[in-house]
């Protein structure tokens, strides 16, 4: 069964305007699928997985290109990158002869294209890159598209389209994840991430970089997993691991190149140099994360020492997945200063700041107690957000609301 993908839209009105469209995201998440349902009659498909294609490509680009024309979809793309320089030599030379070059090429990719070395600027004004994660909860949920936006305005808007659930619904979400195969199938959840970790990450991560023992890589995604929502440190991974401090950096680039992890930044402001450099590190998949942390069940996860950490991921990846489905870069931070004062999540709009908070109880106590330090950034400070398990969008004082995170 078909899941309706929110970037469904974006990637038809971006051919268009442009000669290549690019869907980019860790393996599995539906970018072919995605591209395969939406694509017209006339546009052929080939995979870089196939030798025999992937042989073409990389001997003579030219004929590749003859054999398989335009419209094209070029599944698995990263595989032969340098098939960019014909693809910008044939669309600049049917934009010269006065053609119509609009959606010529759509290509998918393990990788985040502007991560790609040495190839994101042979397009640069020629193509559409969108970052695609797993399965969001609006789209499970069969939601219109709507990227999440902090303002009071949007979330009252977004409470008239959303389907309440309690605490359990919640995490046996975070438990299963959001990869199609799980969500619209009758796969064994444990047999598939094992798969997925033994087969296409392992495969990814070999193609990507010389990481040396796989087995090392393993227990460094665990130890991830097991940080997913912490700050990230990498002296503390790397001894843990027993690995270099570069090592530890060169990996965790790779897990941001293929889109399993995302990295939030510390809001910076140079009002103040009492503000931590240090970035935050969330699993884009809380399915993946829980079946490296042994989680056997939602149950034992909800009620486990990590029950907030995941609720936390949940709730940022939630975030994440909404700005990418609708084409946009994620442009949000947290706030941490020297003297511990935290704020979840920071989305700074013009002059106007935005705080969240993010708890796992119905009703938190003083989840608001940070937001005052917001001050002295002297930028303008709306009321902040809790996100939490409250059944509804209510107030929590005059300057903080509670907002349900099955809202976003």
């Amino acid at each position: 069964m078909y899941i309706q993908r929110h970037l469904e839209a974006q990637i038809k009105e971006a051919s268009k305007f442009y000669p290549v469209v690019m869907a980019c995201g860790q393996r599995q998440v539906g970018k072919s699928t995605m591209l395969n349902h939406i694509r017209e009659k006339e546009r052929r498909y080939v995979t870089l997985d196939d030798g025999n294609a992937r042989r073409l490509a990389e001997k003579d680009p030219a004929l590749f290109f003859e054999t398989y024309g335009s419209p094209l979809l070029i599944d698995e793309f990263q595989r032969v990158p340098s098939l960019l320089l014909e693809m910008k030599r044939i669309v600049d030379q049917k934009s010269l002869s006065g053609e119509d070059n609009s959606g010529m090429y759509w290509l998918t990719g393990s990788q985040k294209f502007h991560m790609m070395k040495n190839v994101s600027d042979s397009l640069a004004g020629r193509i559409a890159v969108f970052d695609m994660s797993s399965l969001s909860a609006a789209e499970l949920d069969g939601r219109k598209p709507c990227h999440f936006h902090p303002s009071m305005e949007h979330l009252r808007e977004r409470m008239q389209h959303c389907q309440p659930k309690n605490i359990h619904e919640i995490y046996q979400r975070i438990w299963k994840g959001g990869m199609p195969k799980l969500a619209s199938g009758n796969l064994d959840r444990e047999r598939y991430y094992m798969d997925y970790v033994n087969t296409y990450l392992e495969r990814d991560i070999k193609d990507l970089a010389s990481v040396g023992k796989l087995g090392e890589f393993y227990d460094f995604l665990v130890f991830l997993a097991a940080r997913t929502s912490m700050e990230l440190k990498y002296s503390e991974i790397a001894n843990a691991i027993g690995i270099s401090s570069p090592t530890a950096k060169e990996w965790l680039s790779i897990l941001e190149r293929s889109g399993i992890i995302f990295i939030l930044r510390p809001y910076s402001s140079n009002l103040t140099s009492r503000l931590v450099k240090t970035p935050k590190l969330y699993f884009l998949d809380t399915g993946l994360a829980a079946y490296l942390c042994r989680w056997p069940d939602a149950q034992t996860l909800e009620y486990g020492a990590m029950d907030g950490a995941f609720f936390e991921t949940y709730a940022v990846s939630e975030i994440v997945k909404s700005y990418y489905n609708a084409g946009k870069r994620p442009d949000f931070y947290y706030y941490r200063d020297v003297d511990g004062k935290e704020v979840d999540l920071l989305f700074p709009i013009g002059d106007k700041l935005y705080p969240f908070e993010i708890k796992k109880a119905k009703a938190p106590n003083h989840a608001d107690k940070n937001f005052s330090v917001l001050g002295k950034l002297k930028m303008d400070v709306q009321p902040g957000v809790i996100l939490c398990m409250a059944d509804e969008m209510l107030p929590y004082s005059r300057d903080a609301w509670y907002f349900p995170v099955w809202g976003i």
